[in-house]
């Protein structure tokens, strides 16, 4: 009872952070379409967690078509995929 109490809560807690972060990226990508001044610190913030996580799909996939780079569509989709296992592994306890 105790331990089922305690998964369910890690992967809550699991699920907040995994949404945060694709709100982070989505956000990101929107400020990427307005160019907005490099030295603001949000956007710094916001370019310093997701340009390590960009880097490493554009290293795996070729991420760029016609000019337009889809490692935010790439990560928001993986996230997604990997919040709905958690979830589903979570009801299954």
């Amino acid at each position: 009872m105790v331990f089922d109490s305690l998964i369910v809560a890690v992967i809550s807690t699991i699920s907040i952070l995994i949404t945060t972060y694709t709100w982070i990226v989505v956000i990101s990508a929107l400020l990427s379409w307005v160019r907005p001044d490099p030295y603001n610190p949000i956007v710094q913030i916001l370019r310093n967690l997701t340009e390590p996580v960009y880097n490493w799909i554009r290293t795996k996939i070729p991420t760029n078509f016609a000019g337009l780079d889809i490692a935010p569509l790439i990560v928001i989709i993986a996230l997604q995929f990997i919040n709905t296992f958690i979830t589903y592994m979570g009801r299954s306890l």
